[in-house]
């Protein structure tokens, strides 16, 4: 069974990057046709799809936040990674990290990190 585990910084202060990692075990982010995504959730809102990266390595954004997206991965850690430059409060949510035969359907989820964006 494919676990995922988000990492990274609980607080970030405006106009930094945020950065997060998602640890994947039981399965390698390589195999055939999965993609592993993004999503976040802003307090008292609902569910927001940030992007992906797919087994082969290509990358798919959500147009609204692409000019500020960033996912990566390394292979040999069997990690993706996220980065959202010039955050604001408004970037204050619970970040997920999930992977499936697209993008949706998902098929395995992180418990999810809360990032606060304040001075």
């Amino acid at each position: 069974q494919v676990q995922l585990q988000e990492s990274g910084p609980g607080l970030v202060k405006p106009s930094q990057t945020l950065s997060l990692t998602c640890t994947v075990s039981g399965g390698s982010i390589t195999t055939s046709y999965y993609y592993w995504s993004w999503i976040r959730q802003p307090p008292g809102r609902g569910l927001e799809y940030m992007g992906a990266i797919g087994y082969e390595g290509s990358n798919y954004y959500n147009p609204s936040l692409k000019s500020r997206t960033s996912i990566s991965r390394d292979t040999s850690k069997n990690q993706f990674s996220l980065q959202l430059s010039s955050v604001t409060p408004e970037d204050t949510a619970v970040y997920y990290c999930a992977g499936g035969l697209g993008f949706p359907p998902f098929d395995s989820w992180g418990q999810g990190t809360q990032v606060t964006v304040s001075s």
